[in-house]
């Protein structure tokens, strides 16, 4: 789950990392009020997640409280990067000095922890790679010692960081083990004129594997904001990941759906066909989580086609045909979209039988794999 940044910042307030929580509004007109409270002249953000903001206009200054509100009617509403802006940070502009970069990450390469930094911050951390490479430290970090003082030093000193910058390593690091995050960034963390350091900006990943050791996680979650087929998938317990294509995915095990995903998005190179989702429901799904998740599918409106590829193992193909039948017969006129089945292992003659003995209009069954993705991918063009 990634946060945005006001609560990235809320997270990085717990554990001591210096930072300046600001005023989170959505109605333009709080935005007076709001920057008055903090001072007038306020640096007004969208709140999305998405990089890029700055670049796209989400990032605005305030002279004056009649200024913010101007400026929140700008920013509200905008789209950037595919993410609609429906609230916006109001921060005390700050007197930056200098300007880095910080993150924690994983190494799965590696099977270890990383520090990427650089003295370079305020920009995306790709452009800095590119274009002056080394000014960028990375220094692993051994999972069972952590950073402990010797290894902030050597962080500090392998970055270029000013004296004093251990204490806000150690805290970072506090958060990225303690809430069980895969990405903890600061960019930029800055130098004020005092010298002091202040984390401006925040962005945190955490790991929802973890989340039933942090039941204060599900509050970070934006309801709003969700994909609301994603959304109805979580309900149901489905493995769904909604893409930008026009062909349906549906299988069981996510090795199956990967390679499932290539193979359509070859096939569909001529017609400029792509998948349109990721949905695994699972080695052992039985004909009631077919029917359901054959039913968030139909619902997508960027659908064209269905590929159903299923390798019947503790799930059996005829289960799976039920569940395609099952759920047909529940949408009714709903189901106006081809689907393209392809069964093999345990029970395919059965499974392939129930198919045929339904004979339903919108089923097409296609005995190897390549052959129903390039079916689905036609079909798909075709609508």
């Amino acid at each position: 789950m990634d946060l945005m940044e006001y609560q990235a910042k809320e997270l990085f307030a717990r554990y001591g990392v210096p930072v300046t929580l600001g005023r989170v509004i959505e109605d333009p007109a709080d935005a007076e009020l709001a920057a008055a409270e903090l001072g007038g002249r306020v640096v007004v953000k969208a709140q999305v997640k998405t990089g890029g903001r700055g670049k796209a206009g989400g990032v605005k200054l305030a002279t004056s409280p009649e200024d913010a509100v101007g400026k929140a009617f700008e920013i509200l509403g905008m789209d950037i990067k595919g993410h609609t802006v429906h609230r916006v940070l109001l921060a005390l502009a700050a007197d930056i000095a200098e300007e880095y970069y910080f993150s924690y990450l994983i190494d799965r390469a590696q099977r270890s922890y990383l520090c990427i930094a650089s003295t370079e911050g305020g920009v995306e951390i790709e452009e800095v790679a590119h274009t002056n490479p080394d000014a960028i430290a990375k220094i692993p970090i051994d999972p069972a010692v952590g950073v402990d003082e010797a290894k902030a030093a050597e962080i500090v000193a392998a970055v270029g960081f000013p004296a004093g910058a251990e204490d806000v390593v150690r805290r970072l690091y506090d958060v990225f083990i303690s809430e069980d995050a895969s990405l903890v960034e600061v960019n930029p963390l800055v130098k004020l004129a005092d010298g002091s350091l202040e984390a401006l900006d925040g962005k945190v990943t955490l790991d929802e594997n973890a989340s039933y050791r942090h039941a204060d996680h599900a509050g970070f979650e934006d309801k709003a904001a969700a994909d609301p087929l994603e959304a109805a998938a979580q309900e149901k317990g489905l493995n769904y990941v909604k893409l930008d294509g026009s062909v349906g995915i549906i299988g069981n095990g996510a090795g199956l759906v990967m390679s499932t995903l290539d193979v359509v998005a070859y096939a569909g190179e001529p017609y400029g066909v792509k998948p349109a989702n990721f949905l695994d429901i699972g080695g052992g799904a039985s004909a009631e989580v077919m029917a359901n998740g054959l039913g968030i599918i139909l619902g997508d409106t960027q659908v064209r086609s269905v590929f159903v590829n299923v390798f019947g193992g503790i799930t059996a193909c005829d289960a799976v045909s039920n569940g395609i039948v099952q759920a047909l017969a529940l949408l009714g006129d709903q189901a106006d979209k081809p689907l393209v089945v392809r069964l093999d292992g345990n029970n395919v003659d059965e499974g392939r039988r129930i198919l045929a003995q339904a004979n339903h209009p919108l089923v097409t069954v296609v005995d190897t794999m390549d052959g129903a993705a390039a079916r689905a991918a036609q079909l798909a063009a075709q609508n």
